[in-house]
């Protein structure tokens, strides 16, 4: 498998905030993908700590995990995320919530984008794609039932895969969440003119 070696955000000087990266998420790939792009903060559902090996190799890179199920601890995870964003850090997030077959996939939940705007953070749109042979593949995505040792075997297994990381322009200034996270999704989807870097 072979990925892009851009980088998402601009260097920061000190005192800077870091960037909320926002994906879309359609492989537990995604997050190895843009980690190799630009190593960041990534929240993760709390389950993926339970697979085997990329469970403990997420853990080592610094993984948070989240109970998406528990709604009374987004507040304190909206915090976090504001902290980190505060001390210069930059934070990768998949807003959708799921994975999907594709990069258009749902709409953003917003709550992670009010961090952004507590911490006077740039977001960084990110889309992310896979190919095989030149056309675009579903092979990465983890959808259903499916359980990480298939869908590990069927990566490993996968002839030519690629992986794209493709770097939209920052957004800032928004005091909005909804305005932020539609704006964010629209730049992944494509219909605002993406920015390679």
């Amino acid at each position: 498998m072979e990925t892009s070696t851009t980088t998402l955000t601009r260097p920061r000087r000190p005192g800077e905030p870091g960037s909320l990266i926002v994906s879309d998420h359609i492989s537990w790939l995604d997050a190895l993908a843009l980690f190799a792009v630009e190593p960041a903060t990534t929240l993760a559902k709390r389950e993926v700590a339970q697979w085997p090996l990329f469970g403990t190799l997420a853990r080592q890179a610094g993984v948070r995990f989240i109970d998406r199920d528990r709604l009374r601890t987004l507040p304190g995870t909206v915090a976090q995320v504001t902290a980190t964003l505060r001390d210069g850090r930059s934070v990768v997030v998949f807003p959708q919530g799921t994975t999907w077959c594709t990069e258009s996939g749902s709409g953003f939940r917003r709550a992670m984008f009010q961090a952004a705007i507590d911490a006077d953070a740039p977001v960084r749109p990110v889309t992310v794609s896979y190919r095989q042979r030149g056309t675009p593949s579903t092979v990465a995505a983890f959808l259903g039932d499916d359980s990480f040792g298939s869908s590990l075997h069927r990566v490993i297994s996968a002839w030519e895969l690629r992986v794209s990381v493709m770097a939209h322009p920052e957004l800032r200034l928004y005091p909005d969440r909804r305005k932020l996270a539609d704006s964010a999704h629209a730049a992944i989807r494509g219909t605002e003119a993406p920015a390679h870097v």
